[in-house]
């Protein structure tokens, strides 16, 4: 891949990367492609304009800057062969996706609130335009789907798709999440939605939507661990009886923000091999590590796949296997607005199996996001704290969201 770009970059046939949402990921994408031989940045957006030009800086490079992404999408001036999404937005980001796809842009996605919740109307209008739309290569489950798929090219079963998280808080409130929020340089909102285990089972339930796996629990089991060689006693594979599953451990903060893929193999040939090269195991099963994964780092390599093979890092080609339910934070009475749809002070989410009949009573939780609409989601008969909210607890407005949600529902399997 890397002679080709350089190469590309010779003969001056350009990768144009359009881009939108500056914040920390983004400025870090801008600055990555820019030392991405082939590339080139050759627009950037975000509705804050000093984001917007902080991007531009930390780039270095002539490139438009606007706060006008849908503009600069419809703007055939302006060459984009691939859209990166780089928001934590969702009916803006679907919006600005669908343009892209319009003008038969391929598009990569850091962003996996709209992947999960819209993905599949993406999905649909991308097959339709002959154009990639991929999850990120960098995220957790882009890292994930890179290394199953080489698990199954040497012959194992994929038994269980891992994450590592180093701190969870399910009932943590937006007033709790200030401090540590300004400490990392991340809104207090997409803060809250990393403390509370939202994000991490969105992210699950992608993967999980990728390989057909399930977790074994509502919201994975997701048991301590020191070190991740530990998942040989904290998880029993045997019982997953052959369903792949996605789950992840606490703690081990030795491997920082990495991934893992447990792979079954009887084979007693390949026991000995796997020995030799000192791979942990407790044959049959067998634990495959990556201690990182880079985020901006790894998205010119996703952008690249898209523009110059068709290949996409992860699409949810098994269909709305799983989805990430809304669970109350606390006691929701009677009348209680939901403010927040993923960041909430009302909500948490935890990914699930999604064709069940106790599911489909089941509010996903993107469902409540009400983006760019004054109305809220209403709850209309109390939930207890912990219990998953049901289509009959809450009285939901007619938002873009809610009509985009009946608009997908016929892809993936609802009526």
């Amino acid at each position: 891949m890397l002679n080709e770009l350089k190469t590309r970059e010779k003969e001056g046939r350009l990768i144009h990367v359009g881009l939108v949402g500056l914040g920390a990921m983004g400025r870090g994408i801008a600055w990555q492609i820019a030392r991405t031989p082939g590339m080139r940045v050759s627009f950037i957006a975000d509705r804050d304009l000093a984001a917007a030009q902080k991007g531009a800086e930390v780039y270095g490079k002539p490139t438009h800057v606007t706060t006008d992404c849908l503009a600069a999408l419809r703007d055939e001036k302006i060459p984009c062969d691939v859209f990166v999404e780089a928001t934590n937005s969702i009916i803006a980001a679907y919006d600005f996706c669908m343009a892209a796809i319009e003008r038969k842009s391929h598009v990569v996605l850091m962003n996996a609130e709209v992947d999960l919740i819209l993905g599949h109307l993406l999905q649909e209008a991308a097959r339709k335009a002959g154009v990639i739309v991929t999850s990120d290569g960098g995220d957790q489950h882009g890292v994930l789907a890179r290394m199953m798929e080489e698990v199954e090219m040497w012959g194992f079963d994929i038994v269980q798709a891992g994450n590592m998280k180093g701190f969870l808080d399910r009932h943590r409130d937006i007033a709790g999440s200030v401090d540590i929020a300004k400490s990392l340089g991340l809104s207090t909102i997409q803060c809250l939605a990393y403390t509370d285990g939202s994000k991490l089972n969105i992210e699950m339930s992608v993967i999980a939507n990728e390989y057909g796996l399930t977790p074994f629990v509502p919201g994975m089991e997701g048991p301590r661990a020191n070190k991740v060689q530990e998942v040989f006693d904290v998880f029993d594979f045997d019982k997953y009886n052959g369903q792949g599953r996605v789950d992840y451990i606490l703690g081990a903060k030795e491997h920082g923000g990495g991934v893992y893929v447990i792979g079954k193999c009887e084979d007693e040939i390949q026991h000995g091999y796997l020995n030799y090269y000192k791979v942990s195991n407790k044959h049959p099963y067998y634990l495959f590590l990556r201690p990182y994964h880079l985020c901006h780092l790894e998205t010119p390599r996703a952008a690249a796949l898209a523009a110059m093979y068709g290949k996409a890092v992860c699409t949810q080609r098994m269909g709305r296997v799983t989805d990430c339910f809304a669970y109350a934070k606390r006691d929701l009475a009677p009348g209680t607005r939901i403010e927040h749809a993923i960041g909430s002070d009302e909500v948490y989410g935890l990914v699930d199996t999604a064709k069940t009949a106790d599911a489909a009573k089941h509010v996903p939780q993107g469902v409540l996001d009400v983006e760019g609409s004054d109305e809220r989601p209403v709850v209309k008969r109390a939930v207890k704290k912990d219990e998953p909210v049901t289509w009959d607890d809450i009285e939901l407005p007619d938002t873009r969201m809610a009509r985009l949600w009946e608009k997908q529902k016929p892809l993936v399997g609802l009526r």
